[in-house]
């Protein structure tokens, strides 16, 4: 299909992308020294706080933000056009603020302003989860080590015909993540085979499915991010392990762990006090603990976690209810935005997403247990 796109706007939409498409705030906070500063933490029994090191980089963000607010958006005659590109330019110009501020106390305000924090609802939500008993037919398998993940990974690639290129990452602190079509594997990672499971159907099923939707647009504004994406990629990928049948109560809990452990950071500022928390009041291992903590505190303090839980919330009651859903699989979407992408859909300045979540497209029917607790998050 042949795209008339007015060349004034891929003009802007080529510039914008070189602008922008190198910012990646996740690998600007990972910690240098992470494993080294775990073993210090352990060995000095909780007492000491993690001086977490981070890669220098070289970020103007004064003459970046001007370059991108130099950008001729007025000369978009489409509403729909100008409102995306607009509120995508604002984003990145809040989202850069945030490389002046890594490994300072300010980081922390910084991510306050472009995440948000957790609110009294998300709290009440997290405590109701985090009080429910076990699940008696969640069935977790056994463990698989960073090879066996990869295995399962590389599994669905070939089943979904996806394009992408593996790394392992010994310096990681989540499991695994997507970052374009590159998939990093944490070495240390060791997982039940249902969770590893869900890992497929959350990193491949969504983020690299939407990365790889995002660069076949004839606008590559989508391969950027909308406004608000975090939180909608990350409820459109909760919903897939839901969706699959691998969203165990256990990992629900670790999702609700990681809003008290924002709640914390918020308040206290303190990492041991976040851990302690974490492992004295609820039950957490010092594993899991320690983890949970690193990940809300890394940067400077980095609230980004606690949208997991309201995400996925906000995207199962899309899922049910909005008929366009699956267009927020062509690229880094918002849910806020679906109404303006859907249009831009039928006017032919984007296309409808090539590859379709496979637990969208063929779902499980759930057990009761677990169909009552997600519906329960509100």
């Amino acid at each position: 299909m042949q795209h008339n796109i007015d060349p004034i706007i891929s003009t802007i939409d080529t510039e914008l992308h070189s602008l922008v498409s190198k910012i990646n705030i996740l690998d600007a906070v990972k910690p240098l020294n992470y494993l080294q500063e775990k073993e210090t933490f352990f060995a000095n029994n909780f007492s000491t706080e993690p001086a977490f090191i981070y890669k220098t980089n070289d970020v103007d963000t004064f003459a970046l933000k001007r370059k991108l607010y130099n950008l001729p958006l007025e000369s978009i005659k489409d509403k729909d056009l100008y409102t995306l590109y607009l509120a995508v330019i604002d984003s990145y110009a809040d989202k850069v603020e945030q490389y002046k501020s890594i490994g300072t106390n300010e980081f922390l305000y910084d991510s306050l302003r472009y995440y948000g924090e957790p609110s009294e609802k998300d709290i009440h939500n997290a405590q109701f989860i985090l009080h429910l008993p076990p699940n008696p037919n969640d069935k977790v398998g056994d463990l698989v080590d960073a090879q066996g993940i990869a295995k399962i990974l590389s599994a669905m690639v070939e089943e979904e015909k996806y394009t992408w290129e593996m790394k392992f990452d010994e310096t990681m602190v989540a499991n695994a993540l997507v970052s374009g079509t590159t998939v990093r594997i944490n070495s240390n990672a060791k997982l039940h085979e249902t969770d590893a499971h869900a890992l497929a159907h959350h990193e491949l099923g969504v983020h690299l499915a939407t990365s790889l939707n995002g660069s076949m647009q004839p606008l590559r504004i989508l391969s950027l991010g909308c406004p608000l994406s975090t939180m909608t990629q990350e409820g459109l990928a909760i919903l897939s392990e839901y969706l699959s049948g691998n969203l165990t109560l256990q990992r629900l809990k670790t999702l609700a762990l990681r809003v008290i452990a924002v709640k914390s950071l918020i308040e206290d500022k303190n990492f041991r006090t976040t851990f302690l928390i974490l492992k004295e009041t609820y039950h957490v291992s010092d594993e899991q603990a320690y983890t949970i903590t690193a990940r809300v505190y890394r940067g400077g303090g980095y609230t980004k976690d606690y949208l997991y839980l309201k995400g996925f919330s906000l995207i199962l009651n899309a899922y049910e209810h909005e008929k366009d859903f699956n267009n927020l699989l062509a690229g880094k979407t918002s849910l806020e935005f679906l109404p303006l992408i859907t249009r831009l859909i039928e006017k032919e300045q984007l296309i409808a997403p090539h590859f379709i979540t496979p637990a969208f497209r063929k779902p499980v029917v759930n057990d009761a247990v677990n169909t009552f607790i997600t519906h329960a998050i509100r």
